[in-house]
This record gives structure tokens, sequence and C-alpha cells, in this order.
């Protein structure tokens, strides 16, 4: 598992309050067993250190000794079953008047027969050892037979740390100069004063330091899973004291806002970093709600402002249509106020007349239902209908366009009438406006899994690649100043997204647009749902 997808994983299985004590028991952990390895290393070299200088210490002591003995030509001791006879000595014994015999013991015997007492005592050993030894018993090891070779090269001590079956013990060796006390042993045997005659071979068990040592780090550990698990409990005691419980009440706050207005005494307990995050909690709430008041009231003045402008778009067009019949009725007026006593005339303009009011009146109903304020709420209707209404408004603006309409629609259903109205309004408004020269304008209406569809399809100059991401921005227009507003397909949007619907454009420049609209088509069930539940 890699360093990154152990990242991956502790972000999404840990909490924040175990991805804290995970940080801090890592933290402490190898902090700590840093810290043990380092003091290891420590008691280790001072172990070194020390066999080292008891090694010298021993070293001086025993050449000190061998050189008194030396100076003294040997020492002779009373020969017992335990003591031997040096058979490599000139002179190995003596006898005095009364029949004793005494042995010789050269600095070599006297090194030895020491050595002896150490092992005893458990303070090491320590042997002399020669390249060219006179007793085969002091003929060197491997190890013993380089020192040697490197100490003619200048080399005046050499150190070693060998592992034994009773443990780990510190190997010293350093030269035997010849002095002048021994040439009398050693002149016959080629030496001067000065040559390295040999060396003291000197070993010291450290296994004892290592027990100690290893003792001190199992201490050293128990008290550090110790103070682990106390400071982890007393971190996650504080951490669910301090923070843990107080970011579950924020976010409680959080999830139950804005039906829940949070309460400040509860959040801001404390004067730390969480406290004054609960008050810009608290504060942020107020100000959502003022600017959730203020957006509500701008997206309403909004939506009225398009429909105004839309109606003045639409009137333009109606108007003409209402001046056409208009003139000639009133031409019918003046011929039948100059032929008052004209009967034939009356029952053949009458009608005229009667049928000119009938689409005014019809033209101006449509008109009037447009631009009348109403509650928004969803009503049961025929949508086709609604679409067909609408188109209508619109042909007063159709010069050169022809609609293409295919509905499949075949049955009521429950939307936001004057919002779905405002829609079809605006998008068809849209495609004429794309339009100047004439063109195709489609609507398409369908239902597809309880959801309505809605197809409005020109063939007009399209839309310019980086316009595509601003269309639905407020005030966002590519027309002249006075043919739009900016706020059609900005306010068409906001209506979609208030009917939990969805709206989505494809274009291409220079061959025209389509504008897709989906909405939930709301059945009997989920309207009494809905009023049951709010």
């Amino acid at each position: 598992m890699t360093s990154s997808s152990v990242y991956i994983w502790v972000e999404s299985k840990f909490s924040l309050r175990g991805k804290f004590i995970v940080a801090i028991g890592a933290i402490i952990s190898v902090s700590y067993l840093i810290f043990l390895y380092r003091t290891s290393i420590v008691d280790n070299e001072l172990i070194i250190m020390q066999a080292k200088q008891q090694a010298r210490m021993l070293y001086n002591q025993v050449l000190i000794t061998r050189q008194w003995v030396s100076e003294h030509n040997g020492l002779f001791v009373m020969r017992t079953d335990s003591v031997d006879s040096n058979p490599f000595l000139d002179l190995p014994s003596i006898w005095d008047q009364y029949g004793n015999e005494y042995v010789m013991r050269n600095p070599a015997m006297v090194t030895r027969e020491l050595s002896e007492y150490s092992i005893q005592k458990g303070l090491g050993s320590f042997r002399v050892t020669s390249l060219k030894p006179v007793n085969p018993a002091n003929g060197p090891d491997d190890y013993e037979k380089q020192c040697m070779i490197n100490f003619e090269h200048g080399l005046t001590e050499s150190l070693e740390i060998r592992d034994s079956p009773e443990g780990r013990m510190v190997r010293y060796l350093a030269p035997l100069d010849v002095k002048d006390s021994c040439l009398g042993c050693h002149a016959r045997h080629g030496y001067s004063q000065g040559d390295i005659r040999g060396a003291l071979s000197i070993t010291i068990p450290i296994a004892w330091a290592d027990e100690k040592m290893a003792l001190n780090n199992r201490s050293l550990l128990f008290i550090g899973i110790v103070s682990f698990v106390l400071v982890s409990i007393t971190l996650l005691i504080m951490f669910n004291t301090l923070v843990v419980s107080r970011l579950e009440r924020l976010s409680s706050a959080m999830t139950s806002f804005p039906e829940v207005e949070p309460d400040q005494a509860l959040l801001s307990k404390g004067n730390d970093e969480i406290a004054d995050l609960s008050e810009q909690f608290v504060e942020l709430c107020k100000r959502l709600n003022q600017s959730k008041a203020e957006l509500d009231n701008t997206r309403r003045q909004a939506w009225l402002n398009e429909k105004m402008a839309s109606m003045g778009i639409l009137s333009a067009g109606i108007a003409h249509e209402v001046n056409n019949p208009l003139g000639g009725m009133l031409n019918l007026v003046k011929s039948l106020r100059e032929n008052p006593q004209d009967i034939e005339m009356q029952e053949r303009y009458l009608p005229l007349i009667d049928k000119g009011l009938k689409r005014i009146e019809h033209t101006m109903r449509q008109l009037l239902n447009f631009g009348r304020k109403e509650t928004r709420q969803y009503r049961k209707i025929e949508v086709g209908e609604l679409l067909s209404e609408c188109l209508e408004l619109l042909s007063y603006k159709m010069k050169g366009i022809t609609i293409e309409q295919e509905h499949r629609l075949e049955q009521e259903y429950y939307v936001d009438a004057e919002a779905l109205k405002q829609v079809f309004i605006n998008l068809g408004l849209n495609g004429i406006q794309a339009m100047p020269n004439g063109g195709v304008l489609s609507i398409i209406s369908a239902l597809r899994n309880d959801e309505l569809y809605f197809y409005f399809k020109d063939t007009g100059i399209g839309i310019a690649k980086e316009d595509m991401t601003h269309i639905f921005d407020p005030f966002f227009t590519t027309k002249d100043v006075g043919v739009g507003t900016g706020l059609g397909l900005s306010v068409t949007y906001s209506l979609i997204d208030q009917m939990s619907g969805s709206i989505s454009v494809e274009s291409v420049a220079g061959v025209g647009t389509e504008f897709i609209v989906i909405i939930p088509a709301k059945s009997d069930h989920k309207i009494e749902r809905e009023e049951q539940n709010g």
C-alpha cells in the first residue's frame, strides 16, 4: 500500500477525532522510538568507552607489574604441587640451604597467573602474545596476529567487539616494547631496546552491561507505553469535550438551518476559535436570511419586469393587428351614420363590426391574462392548450416565420401555469428575435418517465461559443439596445429551477439554437402528499 493510498484510506475511514489521535499518537510514538534508539546507542557507546578505558588501565597495571618483575630479575616462589617450574627459562629453579626448592617467575608467567585470578573474579582475562613466541602457548590468533603486524607499522592500540556464547566482549591489544630490563632474557632472541616484542591481549566481558542496558530499555519502553496511553486518553477526553461535541452541535445547527434558527448561546460556549466560528455562523445565518429575502424580492421584481417587457414587445405586434379591424370598423360605422335608413347596409355591416370587436376582445383578453399578477401555485391544466395560447400571442410578431408544432401531451398535468406561461413566451420570443429574416420555429412537447419535455428549436443566427456560458446570466444580451432586457433567459432559468426542472441549450452559430426544458409532471397523488407535508 503506497503512502498516497494510505492517506486516502485515512481520509475516507477516520473521523476528525480518529485522525487527531492517530496523528498525535504517531508523533509521540516516533519521537519516543527515536529517543529510545538514541538512548540505546549512547548507552552502548558509553559501555564500549568504559570497557576501553578499563582495558587501558589494566594494560598499564600489567605493564607496571611486568616492569617491576623484570627490574628485579624475576621472582622466586616456593615450589608446591600447584606451582611448577618454567622449562623455558635458563634458571628455572633454585634451592636454599634448607633444601627448599624455589621456582622462578618471569614477567610472562606472572602475567599469565594474574590473568587466572582475574578470570576467577569475572573481571576479564589478559595474556602476552608474540609473532615469535618462546612458549608456543603464547602464539597469537588471527586477530592478534593482524594487530601485531599493524603495530609494526605504527598502530598504537586496537579494539574490537566480539560475540561469544557468554555474550559480548571487548578485545583490546596494545604493543609490548622491549625495555632495558628485558634484554637480560630477550637479547639472545635478537631483540634490542625499543623493539616490539609482542602484545598484551586483554579481553573484558560486557554481557553484564548489555543486560543492564536491555533492562533499562524495557523500563523506558514500559514508561513510554504508559505515557502514550495516558496522553492519548487525556487528549481524547479534551478533544471530545473541547472540539468534537461543540462541532457536533455546530453541525447539527447547520443541518437544521434554515428551518431552525441557530441558538447563539448554545454554540458560543468558550473563548476560542470554535466559539468564534459559531458566532460567525450565527451572523452568516442572519445575513443569509436577509439576502434570501432580498433575493426573493428581486426575483419577483425581475420576473414582473420581464413580463412587462414581454408585454411591451407583444403589444407592438398586437397594436398592428388591432388597428387593421379597428380602421375597417370605423369606416363601417361612418357609412352607417351616413345611411341610417339603409336596412340592407346595416344587415351587411353589423355582423362585420361584431366579428371585428370579438377579435379585438379575444386579443386583449389574452394580453391581459398574460400580464395579470397571480399567486404562484400548481393547478391542473391542459399544458398543450397553454402552449397554444402563448403561440397565438406570439403570432403577431411572426413575420416570415413558420411554426411547426408536435404535441404529445394527451392529458392534464399539475404545473405552475403562470411560471410555465412566462417560460413559453420568453423562449418563443427568443427564437423569433433570433430569426430577423424569417425561418422555422419548431416546438415539441412530450412526456417521458413522469417528466414533461419541451423543445424550442429555431433556425436563427445561433449563439457564439464564447457566449454559451453567459446566456443565463442576468442582464446579459447580444441584442441591440431596446430589443432585449437581458433578463429573459435568466428569469426563465430561475422559474424552471423553482419548478424543480432543468433547462439546457445546444447551438451552432449560423445554424440555429435548441432549448430543452424538463419539468416534473406532478400527479394528483404527488400534489396531495406535498400539500399534506406542508
